[in-house]
């Protein structure tokens, strides 16, 4: 997910982006934990995005 796409969402639309990259990075720990997991590399995908999204929520909310 790149910064310019998540930065013409609304701030309603970053906030249920947030709660299903949160949903997936649980599921991925859930995998990793059971030996399910293939795509490691998905991991630091969705941290990531996580990161990306909540910087653009603070930077919307100055």
């Amino acid at each position: 997910m790149k910064a310019a796409d998540i930065r013409t969402k609304t701030v309603d639309e970053l906030n249920d982006e947030l709660v299903r990259l949160k949903k997936e990075q649980f599921n991925l720990r859930f995998q990793k934990a059971t030996g399910q997991l293939e795509n490691t590399a998905r991991v630091r995908q969705v941290r990531h995005d996580i990161a990306r999204v909540q910087t653009v929520l603070r930077e919307k909310h100055v």
